[in-house]
């Protein structure tokens, strides 16, 4: 995938692919799964229920990532949704109220800690191609993921309060990427902020008007994909195990990494063609 590629929406290329190359590993669930040019990409596809985050859908993306974690092919990700105007409305809130004994819900939740860990580790690069709204459980979805990039239109919130909830499962991936009085004042008055306001905030990398939204994703995929997937596996490691470290814990760590990295044929690779002015050949070792 690279920004030249199509000219046609994101969302409607893998509509359209995921029936011309049916998957099935992926079919019949809510997400749309599709693999290209070193970039997986999924999609959250229950528009019905605007990607509400039910037991179903949430197992659907714990496979969707596994899938894209063991495929070698693939060096990113990107998150997105099938939905015009929402990316994901937050928890399945039918669920919430159901009555079913405390120790299921219990249970069920895990997935939310579950799929979080699971894309902290990935060993590959994530995008969150926020193209509507990511409300409750999906800013910390969003948040999950190391990159963001927002259409103009979309807005982001915790909306959990006003219904009498609380957003629990997300609260430390927001308290982890916002400040703290502002992240009290999402959680708290359960407002949303436009997608300007959540760039300020550092909650997105990158707000872009709706006709080039596909091209920004594309274009940081592309991007991503071309960097060493050896190095990119040692560094978002490094990322994950270090960021609540003590300061020297984390140093230490850091050097061992870089240690090791300095063992490597990529980093032999990638300097040598920095000299010579060439792109890298990758050996992956």
């Amino acid at each position: 995938m690279n920004s030249g590629t199509s000219h046609f929406p994101l969302t409607v290329r893998l509509a359209a692919r995921a029936r011309r190359v049916p998957s099935a590993a992926m079919s019949e669930t809510p997400v749309r799964y599709e693999a290209d040019g070193g970039v997986a990409t999924i999609a959250l596809d229950q528009p019905d229920s605007r990607n509400a985050l039910s037991d179903e859908l949430l197992d659907a993306l714990i496979a969707a990532f596994e899938r894209a974690r063991e495929d070698d092919a693939v060096r990113v990700v990107v998150l997105t949704s099938t939905h015009e105007t929402v990316f994901s409305a937050g928890g399945n809130l039918g669920g919430f109220a159901a009555d079913v004994p405390i120790a299921h819900k219990h249970r069920n939740i895990e997935r939310f800690p579950r799929l979080f860990e699971l894309i902290g580790t990935l060993g590959k690069p994530t995008i969150c191609a926020a193209g509507g709204h990511v409300l409750a459980g999906s800013l910390g979805l969003a948040l999950a993921c190391d990159l963001i990039i927002a259409k103009e239109s979309a807005t982001f919130g915790t909306p959990e309060i006003n219904v009498g909830v609380f957003p629990f499962m997300i609260m430390a991936l927001i308290y982890r990427n916002v400040p703290r009085k502002k992240a009290s004042e999402l959680l708290l008055l359960g407002e949303r902020i436009d997608a300007s306001e959540a760039e300020r905030l550092g909650i997105v990398n990158r707000v872009v008007p709706a006709a080039e939204f596909d091209a920004a994703v594309a274009d940081w995929a592309a991007k991503l994909a071309s960097k060493s997937p050896l190095l990119m596996t040692m560094g978002k490691d490094a990322m994950w195990r270090q960021q609540d470290l003590p300061l020297m814990e984390a140093l230490e760590l850091l050097r061992h990494n870089l240690t090791l990295a300095f063992s490597t044929e990529d980093i032999q690779e990638g300097v040598k063609a920095f000299f010579e002015k060439r792109e890298p050949e990758w050996k992956g070792r």
